[in-house]
């Protein structure tokens, strides 16, 4: 399937329903199907042929995110690119890609003008929302098209997305109809939806241009709705699931402990959701449970990556509790069951297959799994060894098929000659009722090899002294994996979306003398 067509079977069950709804504005299916089809139109006659590549940079938009519809309509590849990113960083993924259109929010404006001088592969630049004197306007650039178009991309291609390395140039992955198709079917399998022929109403507050994106799909096709909220706001998120009567949203860990520390949040009625999805990074056990318990029954774990977008592993709400309905605690922290379409191994260094409790490097295979890195075969070649696709993470099996993650294969810290998983670390930091966040990290050591070390961020309020932390999470986890040095930061340096940068920490770490 194309991106286009998933809208397209939404508007075959009602054209009439609401699709996008955003700041008390509501598009319909086939209002959505008519501007998708004028911007393929415009596309066609602005020379996009079918598999060309075009970006889009904006914030969480409807008239954004219909250009998904337009671009797919029209043979093209939809290239998302970070809105977060420096300019440096965004030329040179609309470089790696090879974009040849870029349609643009005007708040991005002074960042297109500062770079698109340097990409004379880009021919058409569109501003949604203002007149820019460099670029065609949005009404303009919709009058050009004529005639109605409606192409296939040529071997299935669907997106070209940037990987969020934090090291190294980013590589651009190759993401197929197929691909998205299977995580969709995965999504439809895996988790809850309205059983009585009501339509999910599914809110967007994490960015479009990542998870929050591909999974409006599978809500797309079952005719539901989407909810777009321009900007992160904790407070109106807890606004929207009660106004809107949402029933599916996705957020990363961090906001989800923003939710839990909202002071309205047990006075609101949170009962119209059926499937709160978190991933993106390793959720606390302590705070999940806690989700659990405040927000309802619902938490359900995605764990993917972009080479497999989503689903390598999902974990159902109902995977979180027990035959007697108490919360499963000893599978919080896993990252549920391989996904049916998917095979996952545990992998050693030799290209063995390991057993249930072994710990080696997860690695997949199936249509979840990317066509390969954009013009780098020695990239793709690398990745796939032994012909399963490596995602990097260090994990095991148990007994009943729930998949572990332990690490990073990057962030295993080798002290006192002894392997410590970071994760598990963490884990036990986390339990700590002033702990908000954490990393933990190797610092080099004369006697250790490397020093176990711990950044922490605490709970608005809290005060915490660092030995009494250490003595916490020794009789935790014993002496070996308790942090030899632990930093109280106000805040924890973070990717754009999200994610502890663990580098930058270790970096600023290095130049603090001990």
């Amino acid at each position: 399937m194309r991106l286009t067509d998933y809208l397209d079977k939404g508007a075959s069950l009602d054209p009439g329903a609401p699709s996008l709804v955003c700041a008390g504005e509501v598009a319909t299916y086939a209002e959505v199907q008519d501007l998708g089809g004028r911007v393929a139109s415009a596309l066609a006659a602005n020379g996009v042929e079918p598999g060309d590549r075009v970006a889009i940079l904006s914030a969480n938009d409807p008239t954004a995110f219909t250009c998904v519809f337009g671009i797919s309509r029209a043979g093209a590849v939809w290239c998302p690119i970070n809105p977060r990113n420096e300019a440096a960083e965004n030329r040179e993924l609309l470089e790696l890609f090879g974009c040849s259109v870029l349609i643009f929010q005007a708040s991005f404006a002074p960042l297109v003008d500062a770079i698109h001088t340097a990409l004379p592969q880009l021919r058409t630049l569109v501003c949604l929302d203002a007149d820019v004197p460099w670029a065609t306007g949005w009404e303009a650039f919709l009058a050009t098209g004529t005639e109605p178009v409606d192409r296939h991309c040529p071997d299935d291609v669907a997106m070209v997305v940037g990987t969020g390395g934090t090291t190294g140039r980013p590589k651009g992955v190759v993401l197929t109809g197929t691909n998205i198709e299977t995580m969709t079917a995965t999504t439809l399998m895996s988790y809850p939806w309205p059983s009585d022929g009501g339509r999910p109403v599914y809110l967007a507050l994490a960015p479009l241009t990542h998870a929050a994106g591909v999974l409006c799909f599978p809500v797309l096709c079952r005719g539901g709705s989407i909810v777009v909220m321009r900007a992160p706001d904790v407070g109106g998120f807890l606004d929207h699931v009660e106004q809107h009567r949402v029933t599916h949203t996705f957020l990363p860990p961090t906001l989800i402990y923003m939710v839990l520390d909202h002071p309205s949040l047990d006075g609101r009625d949170l009962s119209s959701l059926q499937c709160f999805w978190y991933g993106a990074a390793p959720m606390s056990v302590t705070r999940l449970e806690e989700a659990l318990t405040r927000i309802g029954p619902v938490m359900a774990q995605l764990f993917g990556q972009t080479e497999a977008p989503m689903m390598i592993s999902t974990m159902a709400p109902s995977d979180h509790f027990g035959p007697d309905g108490s919360i499963a605690r000893g599978r919080l922290s896993s990252a549920g069951r391989p996904s049916p379409l998917v095979r996952l191994a545990i992998m050693a260094d030799d290209g063995r297959l390991l057993g249930r409790g072994e710990r080696g490097e997860i690695v997949v295979r199936g249509s979840l799994v990317m066509r390969g890195y954009l013009d780098n075969e020695a990239a793709t070649a690398e990745v796939s060894a032994h012909g399963w696709h490596h995602t990097g993470d260090i994990g095991y099996l148990d007994d009943d098929g729930f998949l572990f993650i332990v690490d990073r294969a990057k962030d295993m810290i080798i002290t006192g000659g002894f392997n410590v998983y970071s994760s598990e670390v963490e884990q036990a930091l986390m339990a700590h009722p002033a702990v908000a966040d954490c990393a933990v990290v190797g610092l080099p050591d004369d006697k250790w090899g490397e020093r176990l070390t711990a950044v922490v961020q605490l709970r608005r309020g809290s005060e915490l002294d660092p030995a009494e932390l250490t003595s916490f999470v020794k009789a935790r986890i014993g002496s070996v994996k308790t942090p030899k040095q632990v930093a109280v930061w106000a805040d924890l340096p973070r990717s754009k979306i999200g994610k502890v940068l663990k580098t930058e920490i270790r970096e600023q770490l290095l130049d603090v003398p001990v």
